[in-house]
């Protein structure tokens, strides 16, 4: 978009606000960013989270990084550049959802710290947690799932994150998560961080679906 195309775009205020929105939900809205390596366990954690919040009549949604490359960026390779747009989508659209008033759910291995620190700029720190899976690497590859790895291992895949492409940790996480613990133990420590960030209230959960 050239710059005398920016000059006629004017954002346009609505009468009904995410403050507004959060209010009627009953709780706060928030981007919760799952981080990590491919089988690390990004994905069944965040869905644990999210079935447990639904079922309490809280309003989410999951964005999956496969699923999001299979029709919003299915256009992007896994090139440098076209993974930073990648990430730079999904952060769009996270965004959109949380001016929704919703919890949104993002599970995308996102490797470098460049990327998920822009996407905490964009949200804002306070709308963003980031959350690291940290799951060896000998570990999801004896998971490889998707048979990822194996494909990798074979050459049929290149830059492969945590094979022929680096992954950068992250330094000073939201939350960390070991994702060897039991899906139940790591569930629960993102129930209590969303306490803890006043997102939930303990009137919204019932404790049966915790334990």
């Amino acid at each position: 978009m050239n710059n005398n195309s920016k000059k006629n775009i004017i954002w346009q205020n609505h009468s009904i606000t995410r403050m507004k929105r959060e209010k009627k939900n009953g709780h706060k809205s928030i981007v919760i960013w799952f981080t990590g390596l491919s089988g690390s366990g990004k994905s069944s954690i965040a869905n644990s989270l999210e079935t447990i919040l639904f079922k309490n009549n809280l309003n989410t949604y999951l964005l999956d990084g496969d699923n999001i490359r299979s029709h919003l960026c299915s256009d992007l390779s896994f090139s440098f550049s076209d993974r930073n747009e990648n990430i730079r989508r999904i952060g769009e659209v996270a965004k959109l959802m949380m001016d929704a008033g919703m919890i949104v759910l993002v599970s995308v291995i996102s490797p470098y710290k460049n990327q998920r620190e822009k996407i905490s700029t964009m949200l804002g720190k306070k709308n963003f947690l980031e959350v690291f899976v940290d799951t060896p690497v000998n570990i999801c590859e004896e998971r490889d799932p998707k048979k990822l790895y194996q494909k990798s291992r074979l050459g049929k895949i290149s830059d492969f994150t945590g094979i022929q492409s680096s992954y950068e940790i992250p330094e000073k996480p939201d939350l960390y998560l070991d994702g060897t613990m039991s899906l139940k133990n790591n569930t629960k420590k993102l129930i209590q961080i969303l306490y803890d960030r006043n997102i939930i209230s303990f009137l919204n959960i019932d404790k049966k679906f915790l334990f």
